[in-house]
């Protein structure tokens, strides 16, 4: 019968992830995300192509692979304006997660003149009620034809890679995924499935990441010099996961040091962030489970929820803000603030989808920004850190030396990047590679 992928988000691209899969009969979709370089009709997937009327009738389920709103991002408008009624699975943490992200978002972008998020708070939570957790290495029959099972994914907390079977044919989705632990997670994990196709991000797809603790002294060497000398520190971060190990980190320096330079985390978010991380303890790492009993690591003594009213403070500070790209909220008010000041560091600790301000300063180059229709000057320091919890070339092709699929396809990556990973595969590997844009409609993986 053969499979079929069309990619509607996240084809020789990064942000919006949604692919389409007809796959022994049946159509499924892959994550349903936003991109978040756009606030016109593309910030959407263009679910057109699917069809008109109700999409039930040509959708048999949907897979989320993690919270991240560049894969569920869309989700709520799928269901409840294009009339969406079918399976809907993800895991336990990312149906906990999800909405309180959606949320946020929603909030943020009407708060923004001219701008909306495209649906509302009752649409989250009636999107929410149809969706299905699932656990870790559970086999899942979400209909008679179809079934499912969860990998361990790292990156953020529930994030899965979905190996699903229809009849004869199957194929593993990554979503996001990391093949190196880091303060808080494990690696992805997974066994060899033989599957048809594996379906695999590709954001790092040319690097080979240096040392992760030659990063960690670096991250923290710089903060520490930008306080001495009296300047503030901005971290744009998104709410779980990234910002959880940044926070550990700070959190056992300032111990190490004997600092007392606050350190502030935007939203309540941190005391969320310890409620999940209590709730499913199973899905971090041997040391965080290792230290629960004694006490949650989540638990920080130096970091205090921020209060808007230290916005114009002009002693030293490091502010965690959202969201991690700089488009919107806390984060970039803050940065139009600290931008002028030589004195300052904004570090960006993780990837920034092109058409963002986070995108824009990370080269180090910018000397001015227009931001909503005003100049700002970029004097501050700049640093570009990857903290960023995708597999890099290396764990990309390791993935593909365990699970030994019979195919490839590239997501989820920048069209230069996928092209030369595409050529490495096809090399190393003797199988076929395929990296389509965005729309090119019928990928015959055989």
């Amino acid at each position: 019968m053969g499979i079929k992928i069309v990619a509607l988000g996240a084809g020789q691209d990064v942000g919006r992830s949604c692919l389409i899969v007809s796959i022994g009969g049946k159509n499924i979709m892959l994550d349903c995300g936003m991109h978040m370089g756009y606030s016109d009709e593309r910030r959407f997937p263009d679910f057109q192509y699917i069809g008109s009327g109700n999409l039930t009738h040509s959708i048999d389920a949907v897979f989320i692979s993690h919270f991240h709103l560049d894969h569920c991002g869309a989700l709520p408008y799928f269901s409840e304006v294009c009339g969406y009624d079918g399976p809907i699975i993800m895991t336990h943490p990312t149906k906990a997660v999800a909405p309180i992200l959606l949320e946020d978002f929603r909030r943020v972008m009407e708060a923004k003149p001219g701008d909306s998020a495209a649906f509302t708070e009752k649409m989250i939570a009636d999107c929410m009620k149809k969706v299905r957790g699932v656990g870790l290495n559970e086999v899942v029959r979400v209909d008679e034809d179809i079934e499912c099972k969860a990998y361990y994914a790292g990156h953020v907390l529930g994030a899965a890679m979905f190996y699903i079977r229809v009849g004869g044919e199957s194929l593993l989705y990554t979503g996001d995924f990391n093949m190196s632990g880091d303060q808080h997670l494990g690696c992805a994990s997974c066994e060899e499935l033989n599957v048809d196709v594996l379906i695999t991000e590709s954001t790092y797809g040319t690097t080979v990441r240096d040392s992760r603790r030659q990063r960690e002294r670096e991250f923290l060497g710089s903060i520490h010099e930008a306080i001495e000398r009296g300047g503030k520190v901005l971290l744009p971060v998104f709410a779980l996961g990234r910002a959880q190990e940044l926070c550990l980190l700070l959190e056992q320096y300032w111990d190490r040091m004997g600092l007392t330079t606050p350190i502030y985390f935007s939203g309540g978010l941190t005391s969320r962030a310890t409620e999940y991380y209590r709730s499913f303890l199973t899905w971090t790492n041997e040391k965080v489970q290792g230290s629960a009993e004694s006490r949650n690591m989540f638990d920080f003594n130096h970091i205090k929820p921020f209060d808007r009213n230290l916005m114009d403070v002009p002693t030293s500070m490091v502010v965690f803000a959202t969201p991690g790209m700089l488009h919107a909220g806390l984060s970039l008010e803050l940065f139009k603030l600290y931008a002028p000041d030589p004195k300052n560091l904004v570090i960006v600790p993780g990837y920034c989808v092109a058409g963002t301000v986070g995108h824009k300063i990370m080269t180090g180059r910018a000397k001015t920004l227009e931001i909503d229709g005003r100049t700002v000057d970029v004097k501050c320091q700049v640093k570009y850190m990857s903290f960023s919890a995708h597999a890099d070339a290396k764990g990309i092709v390791r993935l593909i030396e365990i699970v030994k699929p019979k195919s490839v396809m590239l997501v989820h990556g920048e069209r230069s990047r996928m092209a030369f990973l595409k050529k490495k595969i096809e090399t190393e590997f003797e199988i076929t590679c395929f990296d389509p844009p965005n729309g090119v409609a019928g990928m015959q993986i055989y």
